[in-house]
């Protein structure tokens, strides 16, 4: 299964028409994702693929404070209004751990809906650890690249993790996956794979001298999409 990460209604428009399987629907992937604004989960509701909404509420680590957990609360449920099939969260101690019992409030909250646990798992101190805490949670996958800085650096890691799970619960590798490495990655046993299928764009003029903009944009290409659906079939 292809997952492609948009955070713009044209991207979502572009992940549909280049065949995507599922959608993580964000704003801000420059930033990592934060959550997508209410109108945009509400344009993502009719989409035909699944649709797992981020949430996460500002740039940043992942320790929340309780004004962060009420917003989150709030995302989860526009996100279930919406009639988005699924959320993306993640909540981290101080030191790199899970936050088991933020965790297990966003999850009662996310009750009935798909769940995944964002890149937070690539901060844990223990990942051997934190993969039993995210089944016992009920997480049903984790989006990780095994702790470095792309899932094709961090392939043995995911590797491990894959063998350790044994189908309790889905390993997503996700960062800097390619049609080029996708083979690679889908050779490590994993049943999904996450991507952004994202272009450059250079910036430039008004635009970017007030800015508006940075002066590299990434879109989402519906070509590339159907490239990596090829190299995954």
């Amino acid at each position: 299964m292809l997952e492609v990460c948009v955070d713009s209604a044209a991207g979502l428009e572009a992940a549909v028409a280049g065949g995507a399987d599922r959608i993580e629907l964000c704003s801000a992937l420059s930033l990592g994702g934060l959550t997508p604004s209410a109108g945009l989960m509400a344009q993502a509701g009719g989409v035909l693929p699944p649709v797992m909404a981020m949430i996460r509420p500002r740039a940043g680590d992942f320790v929340y404070s309780e004004r962060d957990l009420e917003t989150m609360a709030s995302d989860i449920g526009t996100a279930r209004q919406s009639g988005l099939s699924g959320v993306v969260l993640g909540a981290s101690r101080p030191d790199g751990g899970l936050d088991l019992p933020v965790l297990g409030r966003l999850l009662r909250l996310a009750e009935g809906m798909d769940v995944t646990l964002h890149r937070c798992f690539d901060l844990v101190p223990d990942m051997g650890e934190a993969l039993e805490q995210a089944i016992r949670l009920g997480f049903r996958r984790i989006l990780t690249s095994g702790g470095e800085g792309t899932a094709e650096a961090g392939a043995a890691r995911i590797a491990e993790l894959v063998a350790r799970a044994a189908g309790r619960i889905s390993i997503m590798p996700g960062s800097g996956v390619t049609p080029a490495n996708a083979g690679m990655l889908k050779g490590l046993g994993i049943a999904e794979i996450h991507a952004s299928c994202s272009v450059s764009t250079g910036m430039s003029g008004k635009l970017v001298e007030l800015g508006f903009v940075p002066p590299v944009m990434r879109h989402t290409a519906p070509e590339l999409v159907r490239a990596l659906r090829k190299t995954l079939e």
